[in-house]
């Protein structure tokens, strides 16, 4: 299927644009092959294979030749919807840019709250504040899926008429539209843990087949999730109050902030790409 778009659009896009487009396809070709990212370091490598994705986006949309298509009066409905798909799409970065440096934050607090050793009780006060932020961080997550969900289901239900070179060119921006939105679905459902990820499953094709994975291989995908290692090792010491686990605690936490700052700078980049395409888009139609 993809093939097949590839060659179609290599037959009908100018010249100029043919060698960014067959690079644009190789890149969402290679995302999409590996499209069930469920560890940090599957996420982290897709987040670098958006930003590569994005940089010929952008190599393409610089060109006056795009810029031209996109302005005629018989494209702005499909650019406008783009638009506004871009404005969801750096929305729910926010929220996991947020729900991050939140976690991050609570998690560095916490390791120096567990360095100074203090009692037992005072520990235990700290672990449920931890717990209880980490509530909030979900719930944040549950909505910013929800509007990936909605946005997912505008994607499948708006027509669209490709229209010459044109219409190509709309036709691979909803593409790459449609590979974030399925990663920023995994790094949500990451950073909240397993629960968001049966949640998230109820809401797209892609979702459900990556609960269906996890489902068969959950040790494999617990052992993976850093975040949620902290967060259940963290858990176990409260109902258990042994100053025995302590160390444990303190290497699960230390783990899941390495791969939080991993996440950060990944998802940092992607949030610049997207502002930056939409400000290229944006100066395109008020030209």
């Amino acid at each position: 299927m993809a093939s097949s778009s590839y060659h179609s659009r290599s037959n009908s896009l100018p010249s100029r644009q043919k060698p960014i487009t067959s690079q644009i396809d190789e890149n969402l070709n290679r995302l999409r092959a590996s499209q069930s990212a469920s560890t940090s370091s599957s996420i982290s490598h897709k987040l670098n294979g958006l930003q590569d994705l994005n940089e010929y986006v952008d190599m393409l949309l610089q060109l006056p030749l795009t810029q031209q298509g996109l302005a005629q009066q018989q494209q702005r409905k499909y650019v406008e919807e783009l638009l506004d798909g871009s404005l969801v799409l750096l929305d729910v970065c926010s929220t996991a840019k947020d729900a991050l440096l939140q976690t991050k934050e609570c998690t560095q607090e916490l390791q120096s709250t567990l360095r100074r050793r203090r009692g037992l009780e005072g520990l235990v006060d700290e672990v449920r504040k931890y717990l209880t932020d980490r509530k909030v961080v979900k719930k944040a997550i549950c909505k910013a899926l929800k509007n990936l969900k909605d946005m997912e289901n505008k994607h499948s239900t708006n027509s669209f008429n490709k229209d010459g070179d044109n219409g190509d060119v709309i036709s691979i921006l909803r593409e790459v539209e449609a590979v974030t939105i399925s990663l920023l679905e995994s790094l949500l459902s990451f950073i909240s843990g397993p629960e968001a990820e049966s949640k998230s499953s109820r809401w797209s094709l892609v979702s459900k087949l990556m609960h269906q994975k996890r489902v068969i291989c959950e040790e494999g995908e617990q052992r993976t999730n850093e975040i949620a290692n902290a967060e259940a090792a963290l858990r176990s010491f409260v109902k258990s109050e042994n100053m025995k686990h302590v160390e444990n605690v303190q290497n699960e936490l230390q783990n899941s902030e390495l791969c939080i700052q991993d996440l950060e700078e990944g998802l940092e980049s992607l949030f610049r790409r997207l502002i930056k395409a939409r400000v290229t888009v944006l100066n395109v139609l008020n030209c």
